[in-house]
């Protein structure tokens, strides 16, 4: 009876993916604050690499993380001049100065290596990777977050992990991952935070995703081809998403690596231990059962508005 219920629940309240844009957030801003419109991720790549930027105000904790990511990706560039990219920094909805911290870099460098999404309101956290990763030119797209975790120039270990997967047809993600850190990290936390932390590992093993020991970290390297296979598909918006996102490409059989990465705790973190925690598991039962009842279903190819 109470599975009957919780069918019932998860058919009642699966929202539909939500690919409409605000007109606002169709165009980006030049250097000399002209509006451009974005591109689509249906559209032939154009780089070699997008680096994705979800940013929820973060004004004080993304000009460190930029800076060390376009320092990485300038000295890139210059040893290899046939390496292009762009960062696409997007503000998702901040009631702070996000959009005019990132703009700056739109200024100092173009806005065809740096642009800046302003999304109208809050989405989540997977809301705006989705809608940045939808707006991007790169042939591959690196998920990053915004308050520099990870070092940048680990993308080339996610990369390394993609090539290895030798994709046919050109379908791979490499996630970033920080498994091999737990047993320190362990050490440092509370009882009661290593008691959820390793209750929601066990969730994602036994509703969605199996053989990825850290679904979470924010650093993950996607093909143009996976990435518009998994993203068109993707419900959840808040922090569950890295999950379905891998429940996604392991239901297409998406070949996914696991590469261990630098990553250093910083402040600010937006994330509320018990409430998110909680919030996360009760969304990694319900992307099982609305998959697997029917309430959500596996489209690949939307297309934009």
């Amino acid at each position: 009876m109470s599975y009957f219920v919780l069918l019932v629940i998860a058919h009642l309240t699966a929202g539909m993916v939500d690919l409409t844009r605000h007109e606002k957030e169709k165009y980006f801003l030049t250097a000399t604050g002209e509006k451009r419109l974005f591109p689509s991720l249906h559209d032939p790549h154009s780089r070699e690499l997008s680096v994705v930027v979800p940013a929820y105000n973060e004004e004080l904790r993304l000009p460190v993380m930029m800076d060390e990511a376009m320092e990485y990706l300038e000295n890139r560039q210059k040893q290899n001049p046939s390496f292009t990219y762009e960062v696409i920094v997007v503000d998702d909805g901040s009631k702070d100065k996000t959009t005019e911290v990132a703009l700056r870099y739109t200024t100092k460098y173009s806005a065809d290596k740096v642009r800046v999404l302003t999304l109208v309101k809050n989405r989540g956290k997977g809301g705006a990777v989705r809608m940045g990763t939808l707006s991007s030119r790169g042939k591959v797209i690196l998920m990053a977050d915004a308050d520099g975790a990870t070092k940048f120039s680990d993308i080339e270990k996610v990369e390394a992990g993609l090539n290895d997967l030798n994709p046919k047809p050109n379908m791979a993600i490499s996630c970033g991952s920080r498994a091999h850190l737990e047993k320190d990290s362990v050490a440092q936390r509370s009882l009661f935070r290593t008691f959820l932390m390793y209750g929601f590992h066990f969730l994602v093993w036994f509703f969605c995703v199996k053989g990825i020991k850290d679904t979470q970290c924010g650093f993950k390297l996607f093909t143009r081809e996976a990435a518009l296979k998994t993203f068109s598909s993707l419900h959840v918006e808040r922090w569950a998403f890295d999950v379905e996102l891998l429940y996604i490409a392991q239901c297409f059989k998406i070949p996914i690596a696991e590469v261990a990465v630098n990553w250093t705790e910083i402040e600010g973190s937006k994330l509320v231990p018990f409430w998110s925690w909680l919030q996360m598991g009760r969304d990694l039962v319900f992307i099982r059962l609305r998959y697997i009842t029917g309430a959500w279903k596996l489209q690949s190819l939307h297309k934009t508005d």
